[in-house]
């Protein structure tokens, strides 16, 4: 095949670019189910929390820029161009697809800047592309589509690098500071099959299975039909696990929660992280590094969830916080990804 011909395409959520398309970017995400004012109104706040403003950032909001930079750094490593689509915002799925039918892209290598595959992300990913392929102008072309890579050594050696310097400066203050490994949760009827019972949904801090708190929002979406329950919630934990092995972190030493539950509707998959740092300061721990191993960037679920709501929620616990920095643009995740890319290939 014409190497000319061939591309890769990397897949991410998106986000707005201001704070008055908050109702329009949420409609994207739901697929036109309307949200109530309240929840559009409270996500306008916590992106306000982060910098987003009406005038959009000369820079573009985190998400944005910090996936194309990752695209850009991803050329450089591989020597071709990187196609990047949003599912939804700009630059969306569908345009990018247009484009690449525009510049005879034959064939793509795709893979979703989400780690550990679930129907919730990866799922939807891949059925916006499949529908961008039909309804945009031109011959659609084939792809090798990358629905999972949380086993990806290097993704895991990337996250350790981060971690150590978050986890010494916490055991500073305790020197028994455990690690908060943490991963965004999903609504609990998506890790579901259609003809079978619930997958895992994580451990709590008592070792013990079971959904987290009544909050969130009842997605959203339809998911599709399935046949085996998601393994989201086991991929997120494998990532987790083998960050710590690689850190030289014991069992105990380490926890998992999931975070950003949804505001409106029926649950998610738990523990959550406000339950986890109750019952971690009840242990007598002091200090936490916490780590979200499901994001490879900064975005709202880092910098206002963890950085702002988490360690308000920590600090009359008598818990302080020290998160890992975000991947962003390590040079070991991009090498990580071209790792999985020239996988894919062989």
């Amino acid at each position: 095949m014409n190497a000319s011909r061939t591309a890769v395409l990397l897949l991410a959520h998106g986000t707005p670019n201001r704070l008055s398309e908050m109702a329009e970017y949420l409609a994207n995400v739901t697929a036109g189910r309307p949200m109530p004012q309240h929840v559009v109104e409270e996500l306008q706040h916590r992106y306000a929390e982060i910098g987003l403003q009406e005038n959009p950032l000369p820079e573009g909001p985190p998400l944005t820029r910090w996936t194309l930079r990752q695209g850009e750094l991803l050329s450089q490593s591989l020597g071709q161009k990187i196609y990047v689509g949003m599912r939804n915002w700009h630059p969306f799925i569908a345009d990018v697809v247009a484009q690449m039918k525009v510049d005879g892209i034959t064939h793509a290598t795709v893979l979703c800047l989400a780690p550990q595959n679930s129907r919730t992300s990866t799922g939807l990913y891949r059925r916006a592309l499949e529908k961008a392929l039909l309804e945009t102008p031109g011959p659609a072309f084939t792809f090798d589509f990358i629905a999972g890579w949380a086993n990806e050594p290097l993704l895991t050696q990337a996250f350790a690098e981060k971690l150590s310097p978050a986890l010494t400066a916490a055991r500073t203050i305790d020197p028994t500071a455990p690690v908060l490994f943490t991963a965004h949760s999903v609504p609990c009827r998506t890790i579901m099959s259609t003809t079978g019972g619930p997958s895992s949904t994580g451990s709590s801090i008592a070792g013990q299975g079971g959904v987290g708190s009544s909050v969130p929002a009842e997605g959203i979406q339809n998911y599709g039909p399935a046949t085996a329950p998601d393994p989201y919630p086991v991929e997120c934990k494998q990532t987790a696990a083998a960050v710590a092995k690689l850190t030289g972190l014991s069992d105990k030493d380490w926890f998992f929660a999931f975070q950003s539950q949804g505001i409106a509707g029926a649950p998610w998959i738990g523990p959550t992280v406000e339950d986890t740092l109750t019952a971690l300061a009840a242990a007598g721990h002091k200090a936490i590094a916490i780590q979200p191993i499901g994001f490879l960037c900064d975005h709202v679920e880092i910098l206002y969830d963890i950085d702002i709501n988490f360690r308000d929620f920590a600090a009359p616990l008598g818990l302080t916080l020290f998160r890992a920095a975000s991947l962003n643009d390590s040079p070991t995740l991009i090498s990580a990804i071209s790792h999985v890319l020239k996988g894919a290939d062989e």
